[in-house]
């Protein structure tokens, strides 16, 4: 067995992936759109974040710390109709990534993207873009 120990990468980037339950329906598409209904999905969100590995902790960031994070701004979103939380009157996916992009970034100052999947198959990604 070998006495060396593994180096530590000097950046890397992790990604902690939520889930949460809500409603919506998308008023600026046409009457005969099916979104234009009120529905719901299990949306899943994954924040990515990047940047130097701390040469103790071996973390970008603990995920216990991202986890922390998100929380306040999950409970805004989970079992809610999003239509009627303050910013997300369309709620677009990509609506959604950029809402929670400005109320994580100033928490998590490494993050670097933000995905909201509506589907197992459709998401939108925002970068601060």
């Amino acid at each position: 067995m070998s006495s060396s120990a593994t180096p530590v990468p000097r950046r890397a980037r992790i990604t902690q992936g939520f889930t949460f339950e809500a409603a919506h329906f998308l008023p600026h598409v046409p009457e005969t759109h099916r979104c234009r209904r009120m529905h719901g999905h299990s949306y899943r969100v994954d924040l990515t974040l990047e940047g130097p590995v701390d040469a103790v902790t071996g973390f970008v960031v603990d995920f216990f710390d991202v986890e922390a994070a998100f929380g306040p701004v999950l409970k805004q979103l989970d079992h809610y109709c999003l239509n009627e939380v303050e910013g997300l009157e369309n709620p677009t996916a990509e609506i959604i990534a950029a809402w929670i992009w400005d109320r994580v970034k100033p928490v998590l100052p490494l993050l670097s993207s933000v995905r909201v999947y509506e589907t197992p198959f459709s998401f939108a990604e925002f970068d601060g873009d």
